[in-house]
């Protein structure tokens, strides 16, 4: 018996196109689970604690006052969210002092004038804990942390924008 007949078919009864065909599929599906399979094993590094500061300015004394409500004294904190959901991040600490800022503007000659500008505002660092399961994108709901960017604190019981990150420190990871 030939192993290849005159139709082309492999022991009479199979076409070698369609082993071919066979073949491909069993090594692309072995490459789709090799892939996912170590996607996984890679992504269970484990957790990275970060702790960040992030720097608001001008914050009305009421508001400051009604923040510090929500900031146990215990460390615990109260919890980020993001679109309605809660994060795992926590604000840890919130701290004031007196706003300093003024009015900047340039003369017909170029030359920077500042202004101080005289109020009651307070510019607030706020000190969030937050375990990030990615630490090369750092998101903590839907926002990157990096040091210099712009950063929403939001809670359930307050939001504040515009607030600059000032610092970033990364713990190494937990195994989980």
């Amino acid at each position: 018996m030939k192993v290849v007949d005159e139709k082309g078919k492999l022991f009479g009864k199979l076409n070698i196109i369609d082993l071919l065909v066979v073949v491909l599929l069993i090594v692309a599906v072995a490459l789709v689970a090799t892939k996912l399979l170590g996607k996984d094993s890679a992504g269970s590094v484990g957790t990275t604690v970060l702790t960040y500061t992030v720097k608001v300015e001008g914050v009305d004394p009421q508001v400051y006052e009604g923040v510090r409500d929500y900031i146990p004294s215990d460390g615990t904190g109260d919890q980020l969210m993001a679109n309605g959901e809660m994060v795992d991040a926590w604000v840890v600490e919130v701290t004031s002092e007196p706003h300093t800022g003024g009015l900047t503007m340039t003369d017909v000659n170029g030359n920077e004038l500042t202004f101080p500008v005289q109020d009651d505002s307070l510019d607030l660092t706020f000190t969030i804990r937050a375990n990030v399961t990615n630490a090369v994108t750092n998101e903590v709901g839907t926002q990157e942390v990096r040091t210099g960017k712009i950063h929403i604190v939001k809670t359930v019981h307050f939001e504040l924008t515009n607030g600059l990150i000032t610092s970033c420190k990364w713990e190494p990871p937990t195994q989980g």
